[in-house]
């Protein structure tokens, strides 16, 4: 489907609305408070792209990745948080965990916390906001593109030293545009900066300065032919089993396919198949039920050639 901001936004905005505030006493207050959390930090997302500098301010190992807030001791005192384009609320019940938290995200520069006069999630906890003085927004509420390219930019090949393989544009595209996002586009940046981002990625991919390219995600490829490429394999697969093995071998298209075939239920109605090739350079899994011959894909990844030959 395809991704629309402002619905996405709706509906993230709904859900956080609901989560701070239906254990309130006062709804009310608490609706107050969820619009100015709106108002200072944007619209509510699931997830933060990599280089947001929620994760990428507070001091942390030069070689590691940080996926979210819970591996940076920054912020080990946070508790039911809810995120935002700009910063985080979060609703720990321990005043003086909420004060260390403050005190905390205070010392890391660009960034400011400060505690809620009102509770939210529920009675009895302390909510403390976190933001970045780094990110400004644009009047569609996604982060300034230029500022977005350049800490993209700068998060990306501070990793060189250190990377073994380049990921592709569609395996890092959550952690590079945020969640929920499209195909080049999300809450947290417009289609001009995604696109520009995925030049960047791509281009710094091709300089060979990460490594060799690692495919996975397939996700390049239309759902129909996706599901075309998991069809043909699982197909194959049972044809060529024999009931008294669970593992065995095929080839099919001049590739050796090694394959997986269970009885689900024991029954005869659903079997579990899966079928790799090489060293996982294409994986697929899903169900084939007897009854009618039908195939029900449930993943497929690998590399996009070698894929793109069972489609």
């Amino acid at each position: 489907m395809e991704f629309r901001a402002p619905t996405a936004a709706a509906q993230q905005n709904a859900s956080a609305c609901d989560y701070l505030t239906k254990n309130l006493t006062d709804k009310e207050a608490g609706l107050e408070q969820f619009q100015g959390l709106l108002d200072a930090l944007g619209n509510s997302v699931e997830r933060l792209p990599d280089w947001h500098p929620i994760l990428t301010d507070p001091s942390q190992p030069y070689e590691k990745h940080v996926f979210g807030i819970s591996q940076l001791e920054t912020y080990r005192k946070c508790d039911h948080t809810v995120y935002f384009v700009r910063g985080f609320v979060t609703c720990p019940y321990d005043e003086g965990a909420a004060d260390q938290l403050v005190e905390a995200v205070n010392r890391v520069e660009r960034l400011h916390a400060h505690r809620m006069d009102e509770p939210l999630y529920n009675e009895g906890t302390y909510p403390v906001v976190v933001v970045s003085d780094k990110i400004e927004l644009e009047a569609d509420g996604t982060i300034r593109s230029r500022d977005a390219l350049s800490m993209f930019a700068q998060h990306t090949v501070k990793h060189a030293l250190t990377a073994q393989v380049a990921e592709t544009w569609w395996n890092m595209r959550a952690n590079i545009l945020g969640v929920p996002h499209g195909s080049r586009s999300s809450l947290f940046v417009n289609q001009h900066a995604g696109g520009h981002m995925r030049k960047i990625l791509e281009t710094l991919n091709d300089s060979g300065m990460f490594g060799p390219i690692k495919e996975w995600s397939l996700d390049m490829l239309p759902e129909k032919k996706r599901n075309a490429i998991g069809v043909t394999l699982i197909s194959v697969a049972v044809s060529n089993w024999a009931n008294s093995s669970e593992k065995f071998e095929f080839e099919l298209r001049g590739e050796k396919c090694e394959a997986g075939v269970r009885d689900t239920w024991d029954d005869g109605t659903e079997l579990s198949v899966r079928v790799t090739i090489g060293d996982h350079d294409l994986y697929v899994s899903g169900f084939y039920y007897p009854k009618g011959e039908r195939v029900e894909v449930g993943t497929t990844v690998g590399k996009k050639a070698l894929a793109l030959k069972f489609a």
